[in-house]
This record gives C-alpha cells, sequence and structure tokens, in this order.
C-alpha cells in the first residue's frame, strides 16, 4: 500500500524510469544526479551513510554492516528487479533513510539518489 507521499507515483510502476517521473514530480523540480550521488555518499548526521551498506559503486553487491547480510546491488543497471515495485522501494526509503539521515527523505532526495543510481551502467 502506497503512502499518501507516494500518491503521484504509478501504482504499478513497471520501471525505475517511472518511479524517477513520480519523485520528480513531487518535489517539483528536476532530478540532479551529482546531489543524489552526494547523498548516498556522505553522512546525515548519523554514523552510517547509504554507501556504508551498499559500496561505493551501486553496481556491485554490498554487505549490511550490523547482519553482514548480502545486499543485492543497487543500480538497476546490475539489478533489473531494483525499482520496480513502488512499495517496495518506499519501504526500503523509508527505512534507509530512518538509518542513514534520522528522518523521512524528500521526494526531492529520492529522485536525486535514483537519478544517480540510473546513470550506471553495467
Amino acid at each position: 500500500m502506497l503512502t499518501a507521499s507516494t500518491t503521484t507515483l504509478p501504482s504499478l510502476a513497471a520501471t525505475p524510469a517511472e518511479l524517477l517521473a513520480g519523485y520528480v514530480t513531487q518535489a517539483g523540480s528536476p532530478a540532479v544526479p551529482a546531489r543524489g550521488q552526494q547523498f548516498f555518499t556522505q553522512t546525515h548526521g548519523h554514523e552510517w551513510r547509504c554507501a556504508t551498506c551498499h559500496t561505493e559503486s551501486p553496481n556491485q553487491a554490498g554487505k549490511h554492516v550490523m547482519t553482514e547480510k548480502v545486499i543485492t546491488p543497487l543500480a538497476p543497471a546490475a539489478n533489473r528487479e531494483r525499482f520496480t515495485n513502488p512499495t517496495k522501494v518506499e519501504k526500503w526509503f523509508r527505512r534507509n533513510c530512518n538509518d542513514v539521515a534520522g528522518r523521512v527523505c524528500t521526494a526531492q532526495e529520492k529522485a536525486d539518489v535514483l537519478a544517480w543510481l540510473l546513470s550506471f551502467k553495467s
């Protein structure tokens, strides 16, 4: 089930580009991949950053820092399953944003990170 903050996302998005378009619409401004990279690689007041578990290269598998569970590559070019289910995407953005930033990420932050992840080629 989508939350109120994701109502502009396609309910049955089939592609990462469709999710990106929804976040851009919510944000009201274009996604900036460089800003997404910066968000992904820097800390935000907490110990972890996105790259702590997902690695600096989202084309590679990562590992959860606490559980040591392997995390499949985050970039859609390396993992075709990524960013194809809006419910899962929102679930993981909610959890991971809380871990790295201590808050819910904005639509702009989601758009920027997703745009950066879409810039990776296989």
